[in-house]
């Protein structure tokens, strides 16, 4: 591979000026595609093989006006204090906006509150339902005018009026501080090479990559149903990794310079050797974003597909465009440990006798390798103990900040009716296969009532065909507790009896009962999607290292991270620490998809550090050095730039930490608290650590398995044989000249 990668090298920097076009058209293309797209709406959320979702299907088939997947909006109406909503003026108030709620052309229904019996009991609390016929993303703006018109007026009137449900649902925005993440990344790369051309080069590349990746995702959005978090996630990942890649290969580059290369020399040198760990850390990557396919859950599916395809253009672009680019840098790109003359005049960084930082720590850790280890250990251990608290769920208008309409009207139901009317249950009864319809619906009806924590059972309400009847429940509990979620199985466990009885099936659907589902799924699915991943990137990492212990020892390193990680989002997110500074305004439960996200994007992550960092370690050892050498030269050569790296990505990560989307927050606070965790400590500390314990065992293969097994060639030897050749042919032209 390394001399595969070496030739594609050259030839970039040789053919730069078509290299670069094909990038800008890709671009252009991308870019074209995306603005005559047309505009994609919410993408569907669906829980293939739940009982929710057969719920929803069923719902689909039997009830075809129902417009199950409609946005909704409850209206709450508040009467002033020491009055009621059935006094007079505030009833005329209440009617008034609902006929005003009923005049969109994308209304299905209003209901009026005192027709469906929707006042609270002391009379204080009213609200009207309002269906559409298209889902939250997809309302006109005119209907949501038209809703918000509709509220303002009754509040002039003097009631206190709030909107909840997704009907006005806005799109995620991700604030100033994603540039912010940025303009850092650019700060640290300016610092790194000591030069403003080669600190733009990561940039450039990485932007020129996720405009690809967004933009194609933006284009194919409408038809592949994607949602607008997917782009956010592709630009999130896209952006660090873009970074990185490129950074490597720039840093190596300006090494191979260092060592007296020339530059189309150097170009391809770099491209080979640690575009060679490039590949297999953007492999690992691809393998943790696709394998988010094990869960079955589309929605989670698409996003992985979509960031992993953003990272395998990172990694094109830093094979191609790199050494392209470095090709019309000329002499702009000074060799490693020279500054340029604007930041520094032209001289050297520092005198070459003198140890860097990477080196002098590496060199403490061989010495002191079993009190490095126990320390790293002991840390993580304890930043991982929140995570044994970790409470799953899904936000809800409960979650949102107390400034939103949509939260003070979940306050109010809460207030006015119970906090369990925020998340109904719909219970639907397949009668189709029963003799006697009306009965079974009136059992299931007088079954659930007699469960404990039920408040309110409606009526069974059939379809035109008689055979199928929803049933609503309101649970005496809120959305998100134990208590909801143990109605929900008491439910089905009495549909099982029922169905005995009666040949009646009872499903239990409604958005709290997916919720249930959906996190059922993904904590189902963790342990293999784990196994999976984990799996093949442990037998990627064997083929790169030719290592059993290697490997090994970078996915436990991956565990501690994640564990570690996840123990800093419930401290943050669950139970509220250091909240304000993340703009965290109300704590939770974890999102469901929350752990199985962070494993996968993570453990691709870490993997890049591990390959980064210890494919220079193994390069020197093959080439003789001792094993407690080759991690001093590994470091040597390695730290600086894995640490910026692992900057640059905090910091970009850290960017999205502004958005407005809980969602978005939560996740790149994780990935950027993972990410320190796991490049400072993992593999600054704990890796070298345990490879100084090992000695040359770290290196061990059995035979065997090393004949089996492809050689890759990350460590470059085949381009030092290349080189040899090379020298030699030199020398024989040389000595035929003489005579």
């Amino acid at each position: 591979m390394a001399t595969f990668l070496y030739k594609l090298g050259r030839l970039a920097f040789r053919r730069r000026h078509f290299v670069a076009l094909i990038w800008v058209a890709l671009l252009t293309l991308a870019g074209v595609g995306a603005a005559s797209a047309p505009t994609a709406g919410a993408s569907s959320f669906s829980i293939p093989g739940t009982e929710a979702q057969k719920a929803f299907d069923l719902l689909e088939q039997r009830f075809p006006g129902m417009s199950a997947d409609g946005a909704t909006a409850r209206v709450v109406f508040k009467a002033p204090s020491g009055e009621k909503m059935a006094d007079k003026n505030n009833k005329a108030t209440v009617k008034n906006t609902v006929k005003a709620l009923g005049d969109g052309s994308e209304v299905t229904s209003v209901t009026d509150p005192f027709k469906a019996h929707a006042v609270s009991k002391d009379g204080s609390v009213a609200y009207a339902s309002v269906k559409y016929k298209v889902s939250g993303m997809e309302l006109k703006d005119s209907s949501k005018t038209a809703l918000e018109d509709a509220a303002q007026q009754a509040r002039d009137a003097g009631l206190t009026v709030e909107v909840g449900g997704d009907a006005l649902q806005a799109t995620p925005e991700t604030g100033s501080t994603e540039v912010i993440g940025i303009a850092v990344a650019a700060v640290v790369l300016v610092i790194t090479f000591g030069s403003l051309i080669a600190a733009g080069l990561p940039l450039l590349t990485a932007l020129i990559g996720v405009g690809i990746g967004v933009s194609t995702i933006t284009a194919l959005a409408n038809a592949l149903d994607l949602g607008t978090t997917t782009s956010t996630l592709a630009m999130m990942i896209g952006l660090a990794v873009g970074i990185d890649y490129a950074l490597f290969i720039v840093s190596r580059y300006r090494a191979e310079l260092a060592e007296g290369r020339e530059r189309e020399e150097a170009a391809g040198g770099a491209v080979g050797t640690a575009g060679s760990a490039v590949v297999f850390a953007g492999l690992t990557v691809v393998i943790a974003l696709v394998g988010l396919a094990v869960v079955n859950i589309p929605m989670l599916t698409k996003m992985g597909v979509a960031a992993a395809g953003t990272v395998a253009i990172a990694v094109l672009i830093a094979l191609t465009m790199i050494p392209a680019l470095l090709g019309y840098a000329g002499r702009k790109v000074q060799p490693a440990g020279k500054k340029s003359k604007l930041l520094g005049g032209g001289r050297a960084a520092r005198k070459a006798h003198k140890p860097n930082m990477g080196t002098r720590w590496a060199s403490f850790v061989v010495r002191r390798p079993l009190a490095v280890l126990l320390l790293g250990i002991v840390g993580l251990g304890a930043a991982a103990i929140p995570a044994t608290s970790l409470e799953l769920g899904l936000p809800d208008d409960g979650s949102q900040p107390t400034s939103t309409t949509q939260r003070r009207a979940y306050d109010l139901l809460s207030e006015g009716f119970g906090p369990g009317f925020n998340g109904p249950l719909m219970v639907v009864v397949d009668a189709q296969s029963s003799d006697a319809p009306k009965a079974a619906f009136t059992k299931v009806s007088d079954e659930i009532k007699g469960l404990k924590g039920v408040v309110t059972v409606t009526p069974p309400a059939p379809n035109k065909a008689g055979d199928t009847a929803t049933i609503t429940v309101i649970p005496d509990s809120k959305p998100s507790s134990v208590k909801t979620e143990d109605l929900v199985h008491a439910i089905r466990d009495k549909g099982g009896e029922i169905k005995a009885d009666t040949d009646a099936k009872v499903l239990v659907t409604g958005t709290t009962a997916m919720n249930i589902d959906f996190s059922q799924k993904l904590n189902d699915a963790l342990i293999p999607y784990l196994a999976l991943v984990v799996g093949l990137a442990f037998l990627l990492l064997i083929v790169v290292f030719r290592s059993i212990l290697v490997p090994l020892k970078a996915a436990l390193g991956f565990l501690l991270s994640v564990l570690a990680a996840l123990g800093a989002v419930v401290a943050v997110f669950q139970w509220g620490w250091l909240s304000s500074l993340m703009g965290v305004e109300e704590t939770g439960p974890i999102m469901s998809m929350m752990p199985i996200f962070m494993v996968g994007v993570v453990f691709g992550l870490a993997m890049d550090y591990e390959v980064f960092l210890v494919t220079r370690m193994r390069e020197a050892y093959v080439h003789g050095e001792k094993p407690s050498q080759a991690i001093v030269t590994g470091f040597k050569h390695g730290a600086r730039v894995v640490t910026a790296a692992a900057v640059i990505m905090i910091a970009v990560f850290s960017g999205f930490i502004g958005s407005s989307e809980s969602m978005i927050k939560m996740i790149g606070f994780g990935l950027a608290i993972a990410v320190f965790f796991d490049a400072f400590i993992v593999r600054m500390a704990l890796v070298p650590a345990v490879l100084a314990l090992l000695g040359k065992k770290a290196w061990w293969l059995p035979k065997w398995l090393d004949r089996a097994l492809p050689n890759v060639d990350v460590e470059g030897e085949g381009l030092r044989a290349l080189d040899a050749d090379r020298r030699k042919d030199e020398d024989d032209d040389r000595e035929l000249v003489r005579v």
